[in-house]
């Protein structure tokens, strides 16, 4: 079983770190739609929504693939592919799936730099590469344990909302942490319940993101390209 050790952690510190130049800054996921259309407009509209998504939301399918994809890299490359290929399928619009396969091609790149023995998984993985994807291969080619990983993957997704958040709606900074800390729970509770999330369960309502999502282009001003 693979365990969270000192170095373990420190490199998942790394991959969900806003540091990391995978252009995750960029995006708001249809959050800067929500905003100017008032849908939300303040931090408890914010937290509605972010706990509506790590329920039933897209995100779940993102991190349950993430896990199929760690488990092949660790025991079966055949179905890398497979599991890339269809996250790509399930984009209900052009900028997200976009966004993946941008964040997943500089995630790729920079791993083959910093750990050229998952290259082959990479390769496996094809062209293009979702975010998820490369997340999942770089989260088992440093040995961090699927549990780890996963609260990883959800908590810089959220993360990366509410610093979106703090400038869109706007939102003080203090208010922001709060959020994050608040919405630890949820994390926690979504985590356990991608853990255990049989493939026939690979559902999400995501109407609200995608028709969000598919406005964003029409918008007079932009800050973010999601």
């Amino acid at each position: 079983m693979l365990m969270t050790e000192p170095l373990q952690l420190l490199h998942l510190l790394q991959l969900t770190s806003p540091a990391l130049p995978v252009g995750a800054f960029s995006y708001s996921e249809g959050l800067e739609t929500l905003v100017q259309s008032g849908t939300i407009a303040n931090a408890d509209r914010l937290q509605d929504w972010l706990i509506q998504e790590l329920r039933y939301g897209q995100i779940r399918l993102e991190a349950a693939v993430m896990l199929r994809i760690y488990e092949a890299s660790l025991v079966d490359s055949a179905n890398l592919s497979r599991w890339n290929h269809w996250l790509s399928a399930v984009r209900d619009s052009e900028e997200l799936r976009e966004q993946s396969w941008q964040m997943g091609r500089s995630l790729a790149r920079l791993l083959i730099d910093l750990s050229p023995s998952a290259k082959p998984l990479l390769a496996a993985c094809g062209e293009p590469c979702n975010y998820a994807a490369a997340f999942g291969i770089a989260a088992a080619t440093w040995r961090i344990d699927r549990h780890t990983a996963t609260l990883g993957y959800l908590h810089s997704w959220a993360a990366n909302l509410v610093s979106a958040a703090v400038r869109l709606i706007p939102l003080g900074q203090t208010a922001g942490q709060r959020s994050m800390l608040d919405l630890h729970p949820q994390i926690q509770q979504a985590t356990e319940q991608i853990l255990n999330l049989p493939d026939t369960d690979l559902i999400a309502c995501g109407w609200g993101l995608s028709i969000a999502s598919m406005n964003h282009e029409t918008l007079y001003s932009r800050l973010f390209r999601s």
